[in-house]
């Protein structure tokens, strides 16, 4: 599906995280032909005959004109999808900084992916819980399907899309673990991160993503990055001013000098968390901001289904 479902020079026509949210998700809708939006919280069953004396509320009025007979609906509970939303929101998911209104950043990338899966699980009447990390967890709410919830949601991540902090730095290891530790009932658990730790332990944050599946969740992994310019390395060969966004730290150089040794790195970074990812069962999606939504939302609904939800 290449259809782009809002340009980056659309998404200054509008204010609300929400309305952005609600238009990328019924522009994939459309682009799919079909609706994700079902799984209420009864669906119904069967007809059995009424018992004199019970409640009367859900006897089949249209059924009894047909037939004089009165019939209950019957109902079978379905349990409702429980998903947590984790975005990781330090320094270095705000580059490219220098983009100006052509190009979302890495962040606001994450925070319109996770707005549109909000949206669709609002639809759907499933609960949804918010959580916000960088150095710490810096915001953790419950999961749930209220009107009330999903708009302290929505002011968190309108929060994070009109905000900016620099040179905080990321613990990832660290508060997935945490958070691993206060998701309390099995849920699927979509995490928007570009996996930058200052820590350079990568064992251990992929010991805190085997947490979260030796606790029944299921995981879904949008590895979120500027592919041309952070995996690829396509810069101009000419000097550049190169800036950690996590520390502040600069090099100066040109990109040429250091081409082949930074891919090679990559490269290995790569396919180790493919690896690792493949090994704990975990869905990674590697998320280019420059592409279109189907990528988040398709492997998404692809989960969602493969949970029976």
């Amino acid at each position: 599906m290449s259809q782009t479902f809002i340009t980056p020079q659309e998404l200054h026509r509008f204010d609300s995280i929400e309305l952005l949210a609600r238009q990328v998700v019924e522009g994939f809708i459309i682009g799919l032909h079909k609706s994700p939006f079902h799984g209420f919280s009864v669906e119904f069953a069967e007809h059995r005959l009424y018992n004199p004396g019970e409640s009367t509320r859900h006897i089949d009025w249209k059924v009894y004109a047909r037939s004089e007979k009165m019939f209950v609906k019957r109902y079978e509970e379905e349990t409702n999808l429980r998903c947590r939303l984790i975005i990781d929101g330090s320094s270095s998911m705000y580059f490219p900084k220098d983009a100006g209104s052509s190009t979302l950043s890495k962040l606001h990338f994450s925070v319109l992916a996770a707005a549109a899966i909000k949206y669709m699980l609002k639809k759907q009447r499933d609960a949804v819980g918010l959580t916000v990390f960088t150095d710490k967890v810096e915001f953790h709410s419950r999961a749930k399907s209220t009107t009330v919830h999903h708009n302290l949601l929505e002011n968190e991540l309108q929060r994070l899309w009109d905000g900016r902090k620099d040179n905080i730095k990321t613990a990832t290891a660290q508060c997935l673990h945490e958070i691993a530790d206060n998701i309390h009932r099995r849920s699927l658990v979509i995490i928007f991160s570009d996996m930058i730790d200052h820590s350079n332990d990568n064992d251990e944050v992929f010991n805190a993503l085997q947490h979260l599946k030796y606790n029944k969740h299921e995981v879904l992994l949008f590895h979120v990055t500027d592919k041309s310019r952070e995996l690829d390395f396509e810069f101009e060969n000419r000097p550049y001013i190169f800036i950690d966004m996590e520390t502040g730290e600069q090099v100066r150089l040109q990109p040429n000098q250091v081409k082949d040794y930074y891919r090679e790195q990559m490269h290995k970074f790569m396919s180790n968390l493919k690896l690792r990812c493949a090994q704990y069962q975990i869905d990674l999606v590697e998320a280019d901001i420059k592409q279109d939504f189907s990528q988040v939302l398709l492997p998404y609904l692809v989960k969602r289904s493969k949970m029976g939800a």
